[in-house]
């Protein structure tokens, strides 16, 4: 249900004037559904993908009778798989949802009313101003970061699956759709190294999200944690 109350501050995506509202349904169930299994994918891929390049000690008994980095390779290749189809499932949605669910997925950077929103919001995470501005969907700095990011997990899912396809040998699907990667690294290690790397990306860009988020849901007067629960970004004020 959405509240008809005076938002007279509340801009929409591009920045401008949106109707008066005090309450707007943003992110559709399918939306929310991928955010928390991609976070949960993330997790494991990440903490999976840390003892693999950094192997556990060696454990004691005969190793028939130990599967403790198999069992983490699994864990890695089934969060991978995950992570994958829940990418192409985004894909998909980001045609058939509502205008928000395509948001990041393209930069309107012929706009220059948008590029002067990345700079404030720039301004209001370094404290240099007092008040954000509200946006119904991504305010333009998060839009500009979530999509470098989708581009940073289809990175990982294209290296990811290149290794893969080492131990399917090459008449896999993986192999077929995704060995042309050797091409760019036929050193394999090198493919390792950058599918690394990019494992700190992530971690890196989950641990400021989390915290922009809260300091948002916090200080901008406006939901974003609970938005992504119940769908509803939610204004707790008028004031611009």
């Amino acid at each position: 249900m959405t509240d008809t109350a005076q938002a007279s501050g509340i801009l929409d995506s591009h920045g401008e004037k949106a109707e008066n509202l005090q309450t707007f349904y943003v992110y559709e169930a399918p939306v929310r559904l991928w955010h928390w299994t991609n976070a949960l994918a993330i997790v494991v891929l990440a903490v999976t993908g840390f003892f693999i390049a950094t192997p556990l000690w060696s454990t004691p008994g005969e190793a028939s009778a130990n599967f403790v980095m198999g069992y983490i390779r699994f864990a890695h290749f089934a969060a991978g798989f995950v992570l994958a189809i829940g990418l192409i499932g985004r894909l998909y949605w980001a045609v058939a949802g509502n205008p928000y669910a395509r948001q990041i997925f393209t930069l309107p950077l012929t706009d220059r009313k948008w590029w002067w929103g990345v700079l404030y919001e720039m301004r209001w995470y370094f404290f240099l101003v007092s008040r954000p501005q509200k946006y119904i969907g991504h305010n333009p700095l998060a839009h500009l970061v979530m999509f470098f990011f989708m581009l940073l997990l289809t990175f990982m899912v294209v290296t990811g699956f290149a290794l893969y396809s080492e131990g399917t040998g090459r008449d896999s699907w993986e192999y077929k759709l995704f060995g042309w990667v050797f091409s760019i690294w036929p050193n394999s290690q090198d493919i390792h190294t950058w599918h690394h790397l990019g494992m700190w990306a992530v971690v890196i860009f989950v641990i400021v999200h989390i915290y922009t988020a809260v300091r948002e849901d916090i200080m901008s007067r406006q939901s974003l944690i609970s938005s992504m629960i119940s769908g509803e970004r939610v204004f707790r004020d008028s004031d611009d």
